[in-house]
């Protein structure tokens, strides 16, 4: 992978809606044996520990989910529904949280994406979380890594600037969900997975 400047550890330490409000119109890369495939990120979701009904570290159970708990900036990674999702750990010190990436808009090696996912439509590879890592090649093997480091199979860096409008809604398919609304999209970007 060519030299990046991945965004910085202290950039995960905060509160999950910041982080996952500030990773809109961020760029996902990831690096696939001498592929590089990329995205610019366009909807989130944040979770948060025990009072959070949703999430993973509900009521500070600690089971496979135990990254939500540690260090900010690496991967957890989990199935739900036969599909791989990606979070990146994201919390203030002390607390528990993630960022589930919810979809991107491809930039780059999307022939592969294409081949990974079956699909022509390019609005269709990778505006969902599962289709996402399926379009990536995003497996277990890559929980626990830190996306804060250059040499990951998995990084987020800079995108180029540009001005939009960030949209919030409840998250998605969650049976009960906290008052706040903890979905972020770009408004108007026809590879977020729905708009609400």
């Amino acid at each position: 992978m060519k030299e990046v400047e991945t965004l910085p550890r202290e950039f995960y330490e905060r509160a999950p809606a910041l982080v996952a409000k500030d990773l809109l119109g961020k760029v996902l890369l990831r690096k696939l044996n001498s592929e590089i495939l990329s995205g610019k990120i366009v909807e989130t979701e944040a979770y948060y520990g025990e009072n959070d009904p949703a999430s993973k570290a509900y009521r500070g159970r600690k089971t496979f989910n135990e990254l939500m708990f540690m260090d900010v900036g690496k991967t957890f990674i989990y199935m739900v529904h036969g599909n791989w999702l990606l979070n990146i750990v994201a919390h203030l010190k002390g607390g528990v949280g993630a960022v589930l990436i919810r979809a991107i808009e491809p930039i780059q090696g999307i022939e592969i994406m294409r081949k990974n996912r079956n699909v022509k439509d390019i609005r269709n590879l990778a505006n969902g979380p599962g289709k996402l890592t399926k379009a990536l090649a995003v497996t277990k093997e890559l929980n626990g890594i830190d996306v804060t480091r250059r040499n990951s199979q998995l990084v987020v860096v800079e995108g180029e600037r540009e001005s939009f409008e960030v949209c919030s809604s409840h998250r998605i398919g969650v049976k009960v969900d906290l008052q706040q609304e903890l979905r972020f999209f770009i408004m108007g970007n026809k590879f977020v997975s729905k708009f609400s």
